[in-house]
């Protein structure tokens, strides 16, 4: 029988604000977040950054110097900032990401976020 894991957020981090609890943002922001990520069946956690941001604030930082085209990879978007609802969402989205390997399952939550072991390749002896 093959074991299926699980990913489980163990909590969100902001090196910009901390608590993130607390963050009350006054008009558009964009703060870069951690998702520490781990299995529901062991210890070990791993970490998915993407920057949470608003609309306006993505098009007051981003459109300006861009050329046509932009890839949105590793953002959030959110019309008002709400903990709650931030934390209800990575913690449905990660309960979602399933696999056989942990190698899978992180593939499955950097959709979300950059995975800190992404194209990760050990050292050659």
């Amino acid at each position: 029988m093959a074991i299926e894991i699980q990913a489980e957020l163990k909590y969100l981090h902001s090196v910009t604000f901390d608590p993130l609890k607390d963050f009350k943002p006054r008009g558009p922001f964009g703060l870069s977040v951690h998702a520490i990520v781990g299995s529901t069946d062991g210890p070990g956690e791993e970490l998915f950054s993407f920057i949470l941001c608003t609309p306006e604030w993505f098009a007051e930082e981003h459109l300006p110097m861009m050329a046509d085209i932009k890839m949105g990879r590793n953002f959030l978007f959110v019309r008002e900032y709400s903990y709650p609802r931030l934390e209800k969402f990575v913690r449905d989205y990660c309960a979602s990401c399933k696999g056989k390997t942990w190698a899978e399952v992180a593939g499955k939550v950097s959709r979300l976020g950059l995975w800190e072991f992404e194209d990760y390749r050990p050292f050659p002896n």
